[in-house]
C-alpha cells in the first residue's frame, strides 16, 4: 500500500466519512486471562465517545511507510491452504460475528503477545464503496468500482492515570481526581487485506507497530506465519556497518559525505514529484556513488557482498530507513549537527599532526543563545 491508499482507508475512521457499525474485543489482564468481552454498536454510543474511538483507531493507520507501517506478504501456498489465513479471512467474511471465529483469534494473539500490564484487543470491520477514478485522477463518487471488506485490529495497552489535583466549585477547593483506568493508543495492530491498487489484495496485510525498534515478531508469526522485514532501526545499523566495514581505509568524511547526499537527493526529489509508490533503493545506488568518490573497486564490491549477506540479494530498502535526515558528526565529547543541504561547509583536515573537524562559519554565530563573533585575531591564532 501506498501512503494516499492509506490515508483513503484511514480517512474511513472518522463518523461523517465511514460506515462502522460496531467494535468488538476482549480485555486481557497481565496474566494473560481475558476478563472481559464486548461487541459495542457505535450507532447506540455518544458522538463524543464515538470520535474517541475512531480517532484511537485510526492510529493503527499512521505513522511512517516502512518504519511504523509495514507490507506483510502472504506465500502463494498460505492463501491457498494454511490456518493463519483462514483464521484472518473467517473473520472478515463473518464480519466480526462469529464467536468461535473471535475466540480463536483472541487465543491466538495472546499467547503471542507480551506486554507489561493489561491490554484491549479491539476488531472492527468494515465494508467501503471503492469510488471510481478516472485516468486523470478525477474521483466519481457516484460509480463505485468495487467493495473492499476488510477488518482492522488494534493491540491497546490499558494504563492507570496518574495522580493529579482537581479545583471543585462545589466546595471551592482543591482535591485529588479518582485514578481510572484509560485506553492508550495502540502499540500494534493490521489491516487485512490490504488495500492495493485501491483493490482488494488477499496475499497482503498491512502491519502497524508504534516503536519500530519493537517488531513484536511473535506476534506477527502466530498472526501472520511469516518473518517481519528487518525492523528500521536495524536497517540504518546494518546500512552504516556495511559502509564501515567495507570501506575500511576509504571511509572518508568525504565519501560519507557524497553516499548521504545521494540518498538525501533521492528523498527530497521523490517528495518534490509526489510520487505515490514508496521510494525504494537498491544496493547499486550506493555502488555508484563509491565509484564516483575513486573507492577502490574490491571495495566496492566487498560493500556489494556485505550488502547481499545482510539484506538478501538485490534487496529494495527505504533510504529513510537507511539515514537520518540531519547528518550528525560525533567524537567522544562532541556532537555536531548539521544541516544535511549544507554539509559543504564542514571538512576533516590534519594540522600538525592533529586531526580537526573544520567548519565554515560566517554570520549568526551562536553559543547557548548568545550571539559571538569571531574576530581575525582568533581566526588567524586557530590557523596556526
Amino acid at each position: 500500500m501506498n501512503e494516499k491508499e492509506i490515508a483513503e482507508i484511514r480517512r474511513r475512521f472518522r463518523p461523517d466519512k465511514g460506515n462502522l457499525t460496531h467494535l468488538c474485543g476482549c480485555y486481557v489482564n497481565e496474566k494473560g486471562e481475558i476478563i472481559a468481552q464486548f461487541d459495542q454498536s457505535l450507532l447506540m454510543t455518544p458522538q463524543e465517545e464515538t470520535e474517541q474511538i475512531l480517532a484511537n483507531l485510526r492510529r493503527t493507520l499512521s505513522g511512517t511507510l516502512g518504519k511504523n507501517l509495514i507490507d506483510i506478504a502472504f506465500s502463494t501456498a498460505q492463501v491457498v491452504d494454511s490456518e493463519e489465513h483462514r483464521l484472518l479471512m473467517a473473520l472478515k467474511d463473518s464480519q466480526l460475528k462469529d464467536e468461535a471465529v473471535l475466540q480463536a483469534f483472541f487465543q491466538r494473539v495472546i499467547h503471542a503477545v507480551s506486554m507489561d500490564g493489561n491490554y484491549m484487543i479491539l476488531l472492527t470491520y468494515d465494508q467501503y464503496d471503492v469510488p471510481y477514478r478516472s485516468q486523470d485522477g478525477e474521483r466519481q463518487d457516484d460509480a463505485s468500482s468495487e467493495v473492499f471488506s476488510y477488518i482492522l485490529c488494534s493491540i491497546c495497552p490499558v494504563k492507570m492515570t496518574k495522580p493529579a489535583l482537581s479545583y471543585y466549585h462545589a466546595d471551592q477547593m482543591l482535591h485529588n481526581l479518582k485514578l481510572d483506568w484509560i485506553v492508550a493508543p495502540p502499540e500494534l495492530g493490521f489491516l487485512f487485506p490490504a488495500f492495493d491498487d485501491r483493490s482488494t489484495n488477499l496475499y497482503n496485510a498491512l502491519y502497524y507497530t508504534r516503536n519500530p525498534s519493537e517488531s513484536h515478531e511473535a506476534f506477527v508469526s502466530a498472526v501472520f506465519c511469516t518473518e517481519i522485514p528487518m525492523p528500521a532501526a536495524e536497517q540504518k545499523e546494518a546500512f552504516q556497518e556495511i559502509l564501515e566495514d567495507a570501506l575500511a581505509g576509504e571511509c572518508s568524511y568525504e565519501v560519507v559525505q557524497a553516499v548521504y547526499d545521494e540518498i538525501n537527493g533521492l528523498i527530497e526529489e521523490h517528495k518534490a514529484n509526489k510520487e505515490e509508490e514508496p521510494l525504494l533503493i537498491s544496493k547499486h545506488t550506493v555502488k555508484g556513488v563509491l565509484k564516483s568518490c575513486a573507492v577502490p573497486e574490491e571495495q566496492v564490491e566487498r560493500y556489494s557482498e556485505t550488502y547481499d549477506a545482510r539484506f538478501g540479494v538485490d534487496a529494495e530498502l527505504s533510504p529513510r530507513n537507511l539515514i537520518d535526515r540531519k547528518l550528525a558528526l560525533r567524537t567522544p565529547d562532541v556532537t555536531i549537527q548539521v544541516n544535511p543541504e549544507r554539509s559543504d561547509l564542514i571538512e576533516t583536515r590534519i594540522i600538525n599532526g592533529a586531526r580537526y573537524i573544520l567548519i565554515r562559519a560566517e554570520d549568526g554565530v551562536e553559543v547557548n543563545g548568545v550571539e559571538i563573533r569571531i574576530s581575525n585575531q582568533e581566526k588567524n591564532e586557530k590557523s596556526l
